[in-house]
């Protein structure tokens, strides 16, 4: 309002000054109670002008400062999230480095134990072809044994039945020369 009114008084202003006296080309005339009087009505609003003008300005300083805060305040907040999330980005990095870490860890191991349970196998294997290759040996050794002893018993076997037959054959030679036979042989006969 007070802006219509300062300017109604500069366009009255400068009404006067179109409706001034002209003397030749230079020269002017006009009454200058009434441009005083503008002017006074001017300088009476301009107090009121410039202090809502800087009521305005102060408002805009306040405004643009909390504005300035409130940005600050949400870059601050922005940058403590995104060290929260480069943090959090970081522990998941090493979480999933350890983890990485351990899954090596762990073949590493698991291909141990393969490693030493196929040596143990094979050793395992070795073991027990060379201890069925000793039993075959000593069931061969044993067999031959057994078979050497008793090709030597039936030797020994065959030699005795040889001994008695043999002695049967000088018994019966024997006897066919003794009395007794003799004896045998005519009771034989009587009987007959």
């Amino acid at each position: 309002m007070t802006e219509l009114r300062v300017s109604h008084l500069i366009d009255e202003a400068d009404e006067m000054l179109d409706n001034k006296f002209h003397v030749g080309s230079y020269c002017l005339f006009m009454n200058t109670d009434d441009i005083q009087d503008i002017l006074s009505k001017i300088r009476a609003i301009l107090p009121e002008e410039i202090k809502t003008a800087e009521m305005i300005l102060k408002r805009r300083d306040d405004i643009y400062l909390e504005a300035q805060s409130r940005a600050d305040r949400i870059i601050s907040e922005a940058q403590n999230t995104a060290a929260n999330i480069l943090s959090e980005s970081e522990l998941i990095r090493a979480v999933r480095e350890k983890a990485a870490k351990i899954q090596e860890q762990v073949k590493e191991s698991c291909e141990e134990m393969k490693n030493k349970a196929v040596e143990e196998a094979d050793t395992v294997r070795r073991n027990a072809y060379q201890d069925a290759m000793q039993t075959r040996e000593g069931a061969q050794a044993y067999a031959e044994k057994v078979l050497n002893d008793l090709e030597h018993d039936i030797d020994e076997v065959h030699r005795i039945v040889k001994n008695g037959q043999e002695y049967l054959a000088r018994q019966k030679e024997k006897e066919k020369n003794t009395p007794i036979n003799d004896y045998r042989q005519e009771k034989a006969a009587v009987q007959q």
